[in-house]
């Protein structure tokens, strides 16, 4: 796997234009939760679901130029938000799949665990005290570690949705989409910038880690495609500046929700999906 710790704003650009040649014809849906929706980055498009239209697939979209593109992704949504209603007027995100559909990319697992609301806890753990590792502790006891299970956890749920797109779409390519680097890779911390105690910052990092892998098993399993954004956000996690970081901090500096992809992030988001597609 290449390992980039910094990509230029500009080879980023170029990536996502580069759109495949197959594309003409394709039916492309988008499924996902507010890592997908993106969340709080302007323009906000349909505010109950926090929808971009600068989010990953719309920016895949003008990429590749399909046929037609449908964008289901939601913010809050868990696995159960892809066959049930999640907020008024949004139904099953599964509703939009079609015989026909050829492409489908999916962003979805951490709402499962939930993975943004533990890294407020680890915060809100860690805001005295710089040094230790109370975060790590509270979800450990007896040699168990409780997060690590609710990660592993969430693999069967993300195979059902895989395998309920190849049930409604038996012809599309599939793309499972995984999550950035959300603490610096090097387990280091900055607190207070972001709050999270010197030992929890590489349980944190370890974490992301672990719910990545769960997901390309998974992808793997049912013959779907997995997009890694976690090695190509190196460099660019919520400690970095403002200018440099690709996902926001407990106190967004741009626009985006906390603890998710800003502008840039999605930007590189979608290069990663439209390199997978090429």
């Amino acid at each position: 796997m290449r390992r980039l710790s910094v990509i230029p704003a500009l080879l980023i650009t170029a990536a996502v234009v580069a759109a495949p040649a197959e594309a003409a014809g394709t039916s492309y849906v988008s499924l996902g939760d507010s890592y997908t929706s993106g969340s709080l980055i302007p323009n906000q498009i349909n505010l109950p679901c926090t929808r971009s239209d600068h989010n990953y697939p719309s920016l895949v979209a003008r990429s590749i130029k399909p046929a037609t593109f449908t964008d289901a992704s939601c913010g809050g949504a868990t696995t159960e938000h892809m066959t049930g209603s999640q907020v008024p007027l949004n139904t099953p995100q599964f509703d939009r799949l079609k015989a026909d559909t050829s492409l489908v990319t999916v962003g979805i697992g951490g709402n499962d665990v939930p993975f943004a609301e533990v890294v407020v806890t680890c915060a809100g753990l860690g805001a005295l005290k710089p040094h230790g590792s109370p975060c790590q502790d509270y979800y450990s006891s007896n040699g168990q570690d409780r997060l690590s299970d609710k990660v592993r956890a969430v693999g069967p749920k993300v195979k059902n949705v895989l395998l309920g797109v190849k049930a409604r779409s038996p012809q599309a390519k599939i793309v499972l989409v995984g999550y950035p680097t959300l603490m610096p890779d090097d387990g280091t911390s900055c607190w207070p910038a972001v709050p999270i105690s010197d030992g929890d910052a590489p349980y944190l990092r370890d974490i992301t880690k672990l719910l990545n892998d769960v997901l390309a098993e998974q992808a793997a399993s049912v013959g779907a495609v997995f997009v890694d954004t976690y090695e190509s956000s190196i460099g660019h996690d919520m400690c970095k500046a403002p200018s440099v970081r690709w996902v926001e901090g407990i106190v967004p500096a741009n626009p985006a929700a906390p603890v998710h992809p800003n502008a840039a992030g999605a930007r590189n988001q979608a290069a990663q999906v439209v390199a997978a597609l090429s």
